[in-house]
């Protein structure tokens, strides 16, 4: 080989190296707030802090992984590499963090990749594109994936390591089924795209929509189905019997959802409709214009489809879907964005409503690389016209998109942070008053904290979580009768809500009927084996009736659901305590205290206990 062909060849392998690793590095880059957050207070809780399942990869946790469908989702993928992360990091959120990013990272490769082929695909038999500029535009596609602010929510929420591990393999199938067809993977390919698939599904069900991606890239750019190869011929036949078996998994995974997530009673059909367009739009406009993001759009309490906001939607989705018929001979690859953008949202439009949200940052995460791929298009268009423009827009999308990023990132910093942002974004939303309340609550700051869980109330009287959030108020303020009535409408409304159970207990210890209070925990650990409150509550009522030992059975019981509840280990510390046991008294309060240091009476009991033991009175 001439030593002019040998240098360009190397150069062209650090190239096709160091492009990919500069998609990683850069979002690695824009997402490194994420290592500072911690779990927050939106399922974060109750998927890790209480959840003592997952943590680990043993016969139990497995176990557990592979047959549960907590929270209404059948993840067992997901919960491995959870599980995985507690063996590496125990509950230490940043490595939580670390891994979801890592994960985004190397899917927005695979988006590069991905592009990069779709680029080739479309690319007119007139253009003079060369490689060099359809790397570019592939790389400044992937990015617009990968940095977008809409990805804040998948990538900083702990709690959604679903979505990012479920799109590298969604991501991947797709890419690895193009390869297939084209010639570039061996035979073997076809069958890593279905086991591909399959990894999708059990990360998360919504991967269910690529069987119909797979039929749109069929038609445009691989054109094996419609046009001049028809639908029923002996092309489309060969089509239809390679989607098929990605078609029965994705209604196996359909049917099984719908079991798993037991959703909640539903809209009527018109309404469906108008939360369908209004997610639609949204969604669409977002990614165009990403300003105003929030963790959490909440479903008005009635919806109106006279409204503005749902008319103006619906005449967006007509306009999109006339623009698509009117373009799908003349700009087929438009057409193809716009559709398989459409059914990668479909299954989060509402079909089944389950959750809160009117629509979700997370919802895009599927569905974005149809846009930044025709984002790559657009950019290649461009260029043929001003190569200075094309690469100075470039680079100020980017930099705008990666400092929008950032900011949004650091908004699931803590619980805090969380819920006063969704407030300062829409200051009607029962959900973050409640959740701003119970932080509130626990920085002892009762009076905003009553204040937030009235105003919580008042928008949503049916909203039980509120409703347990202001008899904790109540109770903080002494009003006993005032609480036990909030706990009493939020049972009516959500018979098998463990946590009012549990508040209801310690309002009636404050009344001294501890008789009362025991059978509160023991209806809330029968609905809930894994509240550790109301082990730590029963176990305190216990030793107000001097029945140490089994009050310290109870501390244990909750500190092997959550390792991390100081008042478990304060309270066993007291307990010990009084059985005159003050040397290992000591070491749960400073237990309680290096969990949380702030712990005042862990401190005042550590001490009066040390003086105890200094002074000879120690067993």
């Amino acid at each position: 080989m001439p030593a002019a062909t040998s240098t360009r060849v190397m150069a062209d392998k650090r190239s096709s190296w160091a492009i990919p690793l500069g998609i990683a590095l850069l979002t690695i880059l824009a997402f490194l707030p994420v290592l500072h957050n911690g779990f927050v207070s939106w399922d974060d809780d109750r998927n890790f802090v209480q959840n003592p399942h997952f943590r680990g990869l043993g016969l139990d946790q497995l176990r557990w992984m592979w047959t549960t469908f907590h929270m209404g989702h059948y993840v067992p993928l997901s919960w491995m590499t959870l599980g995985l992360d507690y063996e590496i990091w125990g509950m230490n959120p940043t490595g939580y963090h670390l891994t979801s990013l890592l994960l985004h990272a190397v899917s927005a490769v695979v988006v590069y990749f991905l592009a990069r082929t779709l680029l080739e695909l479309t690319r007119p038999a007139s253009s003079d594109s060369t490689r060099h500029q359809l790397d570019a535009a592939a790389a400044f596609s992937a990015l617009v994936f990968s940095l977008h602010p809409l990805r804040a929510e998948s990538v900083a929420w702990a709690t959604e390591r679903r979505d990012v591990l479920a799109g590298l393999f969604y991501f991947s199938s797709i890419l690895v089924y193009l390869r297939w067809r084209l010639g570039v993977e061996n035979r073997r390919g076809y069958s890593i795209a279905l086991f591909l698939f399959v990894c999708a599904l059990l990360s998360k069900a919504t991967s269910m929509s690529l069987p119909a991606v797979l039929v749109i890239l069929n038609v445009f750019p691989l054109r094996r189905l419609g046009g001049a190869s028809g639908w029923t011929g002996t092309d489309a036949r060969r089509v239809y019997a390679e989607i098929a078996p990605f078609a029965l998994l994705a209604v196996a995974i359909a049917g099984l959802s719908i079991v798993a997530l037991r959703p909640p009673s539903q809209l009527g059909i018109g309404e469906k409709l108008t939360v369908s367009a209004y997610s639609l739009a949204f969604y669409v406009w977002k990614t165009i214009v990403p300003i105003g993001l929030s963790p959490l759009y909440e479903m008005p309490q009635h919806i109106d489809p006279g409204a503005t906001r749902f008319v103006l939607s619906e005449i967006v989705v007509v306009c999109l879907a006339a623009a698509a018929w009117l373009l799908r001979r003349r700009r087929p690859g438009v057409v193809a964005s716009l559709a398989l953008f459409f059914v990668a949202t479909l299954p989060m439009l509402g079909v089944v409503q389950n959750g809160p949200q009117l629509a979700a940052d997370r919802y895009t995460y599927f569905a974005a690389p149809a846009i930044a791929v025709l984002a790559g298009a657009g950019w290649l268009l461009l260029l043929r016209s001003s190569a200075a423009l094309a690469t100075s827009s470039a680079v100020a999308i980017v930099l705008a998109l990666g400092a929008l990023t950032w900011k949004q990132s650091v908004v699931w910093r803590d619980s805090q942070t969380l819920w006063t942002h969704v407030l300062e974004a829409d200051p009607e939303s029962a959900i973050a008053h409640s959740g701003l309340s119970n932080v509130l609550y626990q920085q002892n700051r009762v009076a905003e904290a009553i204040a937030h869980s009235e105003r919580a109330v008042a928008i949503a009287p049916s909203y039980p979580e509120a409703l347990n959030g202001l008899g904790v108020g109540f109770a903080r303020e002494g009003r006993a009768a005032d609480a036990i009535e909030q706990y009493q409408r939020a049972l009516a409304i959500k018979p098998e809500y463990d946590d009012a159970e549990t508040n209801w207990g310690v309002t009636l210890v404050q009344q001294n009927d501890v008789a009362g209070a025991i059978e509160h925990y023991q209806r809330a650990l029968a609905i809930n084996p894994d509240n550790s409150n109301a082990q730590v509550n029963w176990g305190n009522a216990l030793v107000r009736l001097n029945r140490l030992d089994e009050a310290i059975g109870h501390y244990e019981a909750a500190l092997r659901i959550r390792p991390d509840n100081a008042e478990a280990q304060h309270n066993w510390g007291v307990a010990l305590a009084r059985q005159g046991k003050f040397a290992p008294a000591i070491e749960h309060f400073r237990a309680a205290l290096a969990i949380d240091p702030n712990h005042v009476e862990a401190r005042e009991y550590m001490e009066k206990a040390t003086r105890l033991l200094q002074s000879g009175g120690a067993r």
